[in-house]
């Protein structure tokens, strides 16, 4: 089975190191290219069995299952230039949320699924989130589904959470990120202890809670009671959370869904869906 990947950005490269390094394709199968094509070069210095072509038109002839990872609103000219070089037993994977699998459908004449995946998946763990379109066959779906199992944990969304989800698998580690960084500079800042030093603990100790909750020690809930002692510092602590970070999140989530609206006006308007001005 050959494996195309049209698109080496962030994602894309963060795909293909997945896709190699989990065993879910041996390089020599997979098919790449970039509009940028020295990018694509530059994976190929990383595994020299990968396949660079010019074009996108030249990995869909020349594999079952395309995987496309660029902007959205480069997706519609590209399956303009695809949809007749694609047969009905070919499969196209979008990793973009703004673009729905029956957008594409309407498009193109092979199987259609998205996967959003994410940047833990680089260390082959983490979610992929899938969603099928409706002309997707079984063998099409478990086909895919062994794919994603060899780096990450697929899960299975409906359109209405696409946002939100992706928000939490993608976009989280960004948002956890930053939270970090945070924590880092308080503790930096108020005390003695070097920015080295704190970065080094509160990595340490984000890797261990994730080893906890991966082992399923314990919930997320059940870790806070068994450390928080009544009367003691994290309770103190957690006393500062819960005053400080109010509305934080709900905002947060409110403005991702405001981008996204925003986002799927533009690629609407690609595909002809205007509805009622809205």
């Amino acid at each position: 089975m050959k494996l195309g990947i049209i698109g080496t950005g962030n994602m894309g490269t963060i795909l293909i190191q997945s896709l190699i390094e989990g065993a879910a394709v041996s390089p020599e199968d997979l098919l790449i290219t970039n509009r940028t094509i020295e990018k694509a070069f530059k994976l190929k210095a990383e595994y020299p069995e990968v396949h660079i072509v010019r074009t996108a038109v030249e990995v869909t002839k020349n594999t079952d299952i395309i995987f496309v990872c660029i902007k959205p609103l480069d997706i519609y000219p590209l399956l303009e230039d695809l949809k007749d070089e694609l047969s009905p037993d070919q499969c196209l994977v979008s990793i973009t949320s703004p673009v729905t699998v029956e957008q594409i459908e309407s498009v193109v004449p092979c199987h259609v699924i998205r996967v959003i995946p994410s940047i833990v998946n680089r260390s082959l763990s983490g979610s992929t989130l899938v969603t099928f379109g409706k002309r997707c066959g079984e063998q099409k779906k478990k086909q895919l589904l062994d794919i994603l199992k060899k780096f990450s944990t697929p899960v299975c969304i409906e359109e209405n959470v696409t946002r939100v989800a992706s928000d939490i698998c993608s976009c989280g580690p960004a948002f956890f990120s930053y939270l970090l960084e945070r924590f880092i500079q308080g503790a930096v800042q108020e005390t003695e202890i070097s920015r080295e030093q704190a970065t080094q603990l509160t990595s340490d100790m984000i890797i261990g809670l994730g080893k906890l909750l991966e082992k399923n020690i314990y919930t997320l809930s059940g870790l806070k009671e068994k450390v928080t002692v009544k009367g003691g510092v994290t309770g103190v602590g957690l006393n500062v959370l819960e005053s400080g970070i109010g509305e934080v999140f709900e905002h947060l989530f409110q403005k991702t869904q405001e981008k996204f609206k925003e986002d799927h006006l533009y690629v609407d308007k690609q595909f002809g869906i205007i509805k009622d001005g809205k």
